[in-house]
């Protein structure tokens, strides 16, 4: 695996990137050797926060972790990504699919589900055109944390979603 790691508000000393490298490259076991592996490290007031992401073909493996303690949030990063990695080999059908960047020992070996992904209820509803303002507004009158709506702009099907610090994203198709 080859490591992209990068520093906001904080040097990455060698004490980190080691670190980093130990823990996460314990999950070389699963990629080729070619596979690169972004990490982000990021210091804001007393959250020491650690962003890990790992393109692989048609997909990304993801996540983030904050603690008090840059070494806690190595550590947590780590167990989440293992996790990932067996949901997503289990979405593996096709073995040509997306297996460029993973071992073949890693796509032969079978995980138990442990947690199977199930649908338990539907929903419908009609989309009706607003434009990403009013579609926040209606998704915050609501209670949500996202809203599928009609973008009035594009007449495409569009998700807003609230992020952290009370801010909101859009999610548009690419034509």
């Amino acid at each position: 695996m080859k490591f992209i790691i990068l520093g906001k508000n904080i040097e990455v000393t060698e004490g980190l990137k080691s670190a980093v490298e130990d823990k996460i490259g314990k999950l070389e076991k699963y990629f080729t050797e070619d596979t690169e592996v972004h990490v982000t490290l990021s210091v804001e007031k007393d959250r020491q926060k650690i962003e890990v992401t790992i393109p692989v073909k048609g997909s990304i493996i993801r996540s983030e972790q904050v603690s008090n303690d840059m070494y806690v949030s190595i550590d947590l990063v780590e167990e989440i990504i293992e996790r990932q990695l067996k949901k997503y080999k289990t979405k593996l059908t096709d073995r040509e699919q997306g297996n460029s960047s993973f071992k073949q020992e890693y796509l032969d070996k079978d995980f138990m589900d442990e947690e199977e992904v199930k649908i338990i209820r539907t929903k419908k509803f009609d989309i009706k055109p607003m434009y990403p303002e009013d579609a926040c507004v209606q998704m915050e009158l609501l209670g949500h944390s996202f809203f599928v709506f009609c973008n009035a702009e594009t007449d495409q099907v569009n998700v807003v979603y609230k992020r952290k610090g009370n801010t909101y994203g859009l999610i548009e198709p690419e034509v």
